[in-house]
């Protein structure tokens, strides 16, 4: 089984703000308020969290291989 990485960088693409999260491992996280500019961020059509459509490494799920997260 190839190693899971759990942090990774959300990148708010209203203001750019970076911010380095450990990501859950037994659910999806669908939204986070950047801390930057407090916009709501949700997964972009088609990705299972916002890890996935922000994060510098995708959810833990994705990295092994799943379809989805969910």
């Amino acid at each position: 089984m190839p190693t899971v990485i759990l942090e990774s960088t959300l990148i708010c693409p209203a203001c750019g703000h970076a911010e380095t999260e450990t990501m859950p491992t037994d659910a999806c996280q669908y939204f986070y308020d950047c801390k930057g500019c407090g916009a709501v961020l949700k997964p972009k059509e088609g990705d299972c969290c916002v890890f996935c459509s922000y994060g510098s490494v995708p959810c833990p799920p994705i990295q092994v291989g799943a379809d989805t997260c969910c």
